[in-house]
């Protein structure tokens, strides 16, 4: 992970020093990184003369403390361990300077349990790019209580800069992406225990169905275009047989209640007007369709049953 964001940092052209374990394993991850952006840029994955962006603005450093001395940005990617996090941030705060911002990519690692590490822990926060940092856009923005709102501003400009798309979220365990991402693991492997489907099948209904939307839209957007009276009726179904685990939320009544019930009725989760529902619609099937013909010019991925 760490690796990927400095070469997305590298690539748009930001000095970054890179500090490992030890210098002699920092040095051999600059010259994968190095050897991966050539690669990458062979392949057409990478912009023309990235490689050698990335190889002018990467450096190995002889210690962390060497790495983050005089940085404006330091960006933490060690192990989800809480006690690497705080010896690593124990040793960052003391070689920084007080003005340095420290972005912790961690998964799910509240941010305010690690903030005592800082002697002034109002320049700390949590940026958390997804693996891998170079092919994927989406970053969570993650600010405990203490972080300066100065520095939030900031880093999602920094996160904007270096070409990703920042989301801003509140501090608690999982975040976004991960409290949903197991949530979905957690039932898919329940749905194999259960002998419904095998984990094969599952991954090909996701991938398929559902999961092919999400490229392009969430999940209240999608909502919306199917019908929020649909997704009330369909809730009291699986409320029946599953329990609370399934009771239909609240909001999503209220909203139908109130004759909200997506694009079809001009307003659901979100608000549209009827020229921009028109617009969704014609944007929607066409995304899905470029998407269909992406899928069938790369092929099967190599876990499919060929």
């Amino acid at each position: 992970m760490g690796g990927g964001i400095a070469q997305v940092m590298a690539m748009a052209g930001i000095p970054v020093n890179l500090a490992d374990a030890s210098p002699e394993l920092t040095v051999t991850n600059l010259e994968r990184l190095n050897k991966e952006a050539a690669e990458f840029e062979a392949e057409g994955l990478f912009p023309a003369g990235s490689a050698d962006r990335i190889r002018e603005n990467l450096s190995a450093a002889e210690s962390i403390e060497d790495a983050v001395r005089s940085v404006d940005y330091i960006a933490e990617a060690v192990p989800e361990v809480p006690a690497i996090k705080q010896d690593v941030h124990s040793r960052i705060d003391a070689a920084k300077r007080p003005e340095a911002i420290v972005g912790s990519n961690t998964s799910t690692i509240q941010i305010e349990s690690m903030a005592p590490a800082f002697a002034d822990a109002s320049t700390f926060l949590g940026v958390h790019f997804s693996n891998p940092s170079p092919f994927i856009p989406g970053v969570e923005i993650i600010a405990h209580p203490g972080t300066d709102e100065n520095v939030i501003a900031t880093v999602e400009n920094f996160v904007s800069a270096v070409g990703k798309v920042g989301a801003r979220i509140k501090d608690n365990a999982g975040f976004v992406l991960n409290r949903l991402q197991y949530v979905l693991l957690k039932e898919s492997i329940e749905i194999v225990e259960e002998g419904i489907a095998t984990a094969e099948d599952v991954d090909k209904i996701v991938s398929t169905t559902f999961g092919f939307r999400t490229p392009f839209f969430g999940p209240f957007v999608i909502a919306d275009m199917a019908g929020l009276d649909v997704y009330k009726f369909c809730f009291a179904q699986l409320e029946e047989h599953f329990g609370d685990k399934m009771k239909t939320p609240k909001m999503l009544t209220d909203l139908v209640d109130a004759g909200k019930l997506g694009t079809k009725s001009g307003g659901g989760f979100t608000d549209l007007t009827a020229e921009q529902t028109a617009e969704l619609i014609a944007y929607r099937n066409k995304a899905y369709a470029r998407l269909s013909q992406l899928i069938a010019e790369l092929g099967p991925p190599p876990t499919a049953a060929r």
